[in-house]
Order: C-alpha cells, then sequence, then structure tokens
C-alpha cells in the first residue's frame, strides 16, 4: 500500500491559502494567547482540494488543520504524548496548521491533548497511525554474506509480539540473532549466504516496507574494470591509458566485486595547481576507435534507461573504500559527464577537466569533518544525477546537463570549494552505475 505523506515543505505555499478558506481567519499582525479554554470540532487535511474531508486519524509526520473555536488559547499541543511543534504564524481562532510528532508514541491513547497557559487541559479523539518500514539506503550494497550491514530508512519498530524481520533476495528471513541494532532509523544485521540481487524487505507490526534500490545492483553498470556485466566496460578510452592501470587489486585493500579503480597515492596540498594524474580517471569515446569505446549512452541497458527516465529521475552510484591509513582531506572529487565533442575537446587539451562552466557533480565527504575514510571497509555512495549541475568551486553552473553529456566520463580531484589539508589519499571505487531513484 502506498502512503501519502504531507508535511510542511510541501503545504507552505498552501498555509495561509488553504486553512483559510473554509475555516480561518487573518492571522493578527502581533500573535497573542487568548484566555479560555479551546473548542477542537475537528480535524482536517491541510489541502484547499480536501478540505471538506475530515480526519478521524493521520500518520506520523502528517500535517492536519485543527478546526474549532479560541484555539490561540492552547500553549502547548500533544498528539497521544508526543509534544508537536506549535508555529504561530499557522495559528488562529478558528484554525491551527500542525505536523504530528515524527516520534513513535510510548503511550498510545488516541487523543489530542491541547492545554492552556494555565494548565487547563482538553482532549480530544484522534488515532495516530505508524507508517510501514521506509527502506532509503543500505550502508554498502555489496556486502559481502557474513558482513554486518546496515539498512537506512525510518519506523523501524521491533515489537516484542511481532518481532521485526528483513527479507533479502533469495527467500532468506534475517531474524532473531542475525539482526545486531535496531533503532527507529537503522538496522543492523549480518548479511546471510546465498542473498543475490534484488529488493529487500523489511517487515514490522505496522507492514512491510520494500526498498527501492537493489542488493548487489548489477543494472546499467557503466564500469567494473571486470567487464563481466552486460554494457559494464572494463576499461577506457585516454590517451594516457589510466583507465586500464586502474583496474587493479590492493593488497591492503579487499575486493568488493573483483578488479575496482584506485586513486593514488601521492601528494594532495589543497587548492593546488594541478590534478596529479594518480587523482584522475577518463573515458574518452571515439567512434572511430576499437570496440569498448563507445559513448556510455549507446550502452544497452542505459540506452534504454534514458528513454524511460528523465535525468532528474536518476542516480549515480558507486561503492568506495578509503583506508583509514590514508584518508582523504583535500580536494574535492569532480564527477564530469562529457558530450562527444567535449570528449574530443579533452583529447587535445586536457585542462578542459578544470573548465568551471562545465556542470558536473562534486563530491566532498571530508567537507564537515576535515577528513574521511570509510572504515576500512566498503560503502555505497548515491549522488542524484539532477545535483550535477555544479562548477569546479562546487557552485551552480548556468549550463544546462543534458543527456547528449552523458557519452563520456571523467573523475579527478581537485576544488570543491572547500580548502583542505596535506594528505596522501587512497580511493577505491568500483561499479559505477546510473539506475532510477524513484
Amino acid at each position: 500500500m502506498k502512503t501519502r505523506y504531507i508535511n510542511w515543505f510541501f503545504v507552505a505555499a498552501l498555509a495561509m491559502m488553504g486553512c483559510l478558506m473554509t475555516a480561518c481567519e487573518d492571522q493578527p499582525d502581533k500573535y497573542e494567547i487568548a484566555d479560555g479554554v479551546p473548542t477542537l470540532k475537528y480535524v482536517r487535511s491541510p489541502l484547499p482540494e480536501e478540505a471538506d474531508s475530515l480526519l478521524v486519524g493521520a500518520y506520523l509526520g502528517n500535517t492536519v488543520c485543527l478546526v474549532g473555536d479560541n484555539l490561540r488559547s492552547i500553549y502547548e499541543l500533544y498528539f497521544n504524548d508526543q509534544k508537536a511543534t506549535l508555529n504561530t504564524s499557522y495559528m488562529t481562532d478558528h484554525t491551527i496548521l500542525v505536523d504530528i510528532p515524527k516520534n513513535i508514541p510510548e503511550e498510545v491513547t488516541n487523543k489530542i491533548y491541547m492545554v492552556t497557559k494555565s494548565g487547563a487541559k482538553v482532549d480530544f479523539d484522534f488515532n495516530v497511525m505508524v507508517p510501514a518500514p521506509v527502506v532509503s539506503s543500505m550502508s554498502c550494497e555489496y556486502a559481502p554474506a557474513g558482513s554486518e550491514a546496515v539498512l537506512y530508512g525510518d519506523y523501524f519498530v521491533d515489537d516484542p509480539n511481532v518481532p521485526l524481520t528483513i527479507s533479502m533476495p533469495g527467500d532468506i528471513t534475517v531474524e532473531g540473532e542475525q539482526i545486531t541494532s535496531i533503532t527507529k532509523t537503522a538496522i543492523k544485521f549480518i548479511v546471510p549466504v546465498g542473498a543475490v540481487q534484488g529488493n529487500i524487505r523489511v517487515k514490522s507490526i505496522y507492514g512491510t516496507g520494500q526498498s527501492v534500490f537493489q542488493y548487489k545492483d548489477t543494472r546499467n553498470i557503466l564500469f567494473d574494470w571486470d567487464g563481466k556485466y552486460e554494457g559494464a566496460l572494463a576499461a577506457g578510452n585516454s590517451w594516457k591509458g589510466d583507465n586500464e592501470k586502474k583496474g587493479q587489486i590492493l593488497a591492503s585493500v579487499p575486493s568488493v566485486d573483483n578488479n575496482y579503480m584506485v586513486l593514488g597515492t601521492t601528494f594532495l596540498s589543497g587548492g593546488q595547481w594541478d590534478t596529479p594524474e594518480e587523482y584522475i580517471m577518463r573515458y574518452w569515446p571515439d567512434l572511430n576507435a576499437t570496440e569498448g569505446c563507445v559513448p556510455l549512452y549507446d550502452l544497452p541497458q542505459f540506452k534504454e534507461m534514458l528513454e524511460d527516465y528523465t535525468i532528474e529521475e536518476l542516480a549515480l552510484k558507486f561503492e568506495v573504500y578509503v583506508p583509514t591509513s590514508n584518508p582523504w582531506m583535500a580536494e574535492g572529487m569532480q564527477i564530469m559527464f562529457t558530450s562527444l565533442d567535449e570528449a574530443s575537446i579533452q583529447k587535445h587539451n586536457t585542462d578542459y577537466l578544470y573548465q568551471t562552466e562545465t556542470p558536473r557533480g562534486v563530491w566532498v565527504p571530508w567537507e564537515e569533518t576535515g577528513s574521511y575514510d570509510t572504515g576500512d571497509q566498503w560503502v555505497t555512495v548515491t549522488l542524484k544525477m539532477s545535483e550535477f549541475n555544479k562548477q569546479l568551486s562546487g557552485v551552480v553552473s548556468e549550463t544546462e546537463f543534458t543527456k547528449e553529456k552523458l557519452a563520456g566520463l571523467s573523475i579527478f580531484l581537485r576544488g570543491g570549494g572547500v580548502d583542505g589539508k596535506e594528505c596522501e589519499p587512497i580511493i577505491c571505487i568500483d561499479n559505477i552505475r546510473v539506475v532510477p531513484v524513484e
């Protein structure tokens, strides 16, 4: 069952229009708490087109409109035992727009409690529902059997009478001691033997949620440095041959899926003038070259995907390993798709990589902490293609990112708009792929 959620971001533009249509007054210039006690008549949707739809219940995190009298006398508002955040900009004598708290209540009474400044309490029957689990992402989509992985999402509820379980593709159930930790937003578990490619499902007392991502996802892999998947390229087409030499396995970095690309290791200072060759990968398609140098958008799976999805509906994914011994502390990762014409320019002018007006994705995972490593394990990185609109410095580019630019690919460390520290990072990457994000 598909659940619809309405929150403040969705109704912000409707707030002062939607609720006022049937039961709201103009907000006074200065908000003042009223005397007396409130009277709540009913709860409804905040959407104007659904103003006549009365609600007897709603899900955690939903926005609702309370309709009644003297509602400005409400000083505190609770759904079950969870306190809601009141915004006086959306409160009048007769209506209140409010988000139901996202926290799961400890004591379920199925009531709204309205508390005045004097401490008087008025209740109203209202059922707050907990959604089925939402499975958003996985720490590593290629986590091997026997390793500990993490599922991220929301509403992971482990009821003692109905324990939470995970269903891995291949009809394998993960339960009991195989699940090592559960919070509302994360589940740690041991990846079972025999799991195959596919979606992951999480079942709780409130229902079953399924991931959009796939475990061991082989859809539309552009580069795997093995060439074992349909369309996946084992090497590239660069006049320096740098793609070929990067398909390797380091003694210090275990394989996640056979060969992988290695960026590094050499000195990075942060803000340096040029990018060392050790931190550049280039794929320059050439229609006149030998097999394996086709434009990426002509690879069978990618071609079909681009017919069914817009750029905004796609994401770039890859697995990455940055060892703790060689953390990344300088330069952002520039991920730049290029057209055939742009790839041709790069062959004759490598400085084109650094042209600021060319849109690209910029990934700077060390920006907040000053240092980044993956804890000596592989993790999955997801970058929305809609965000491939940056310049070298990380600011938004005015040049449009179109499907025609999905012919070639260059990855290199430089810029990002953040000063870094001297370092010698090792960055290992495998299974570069573009997949739907819906």
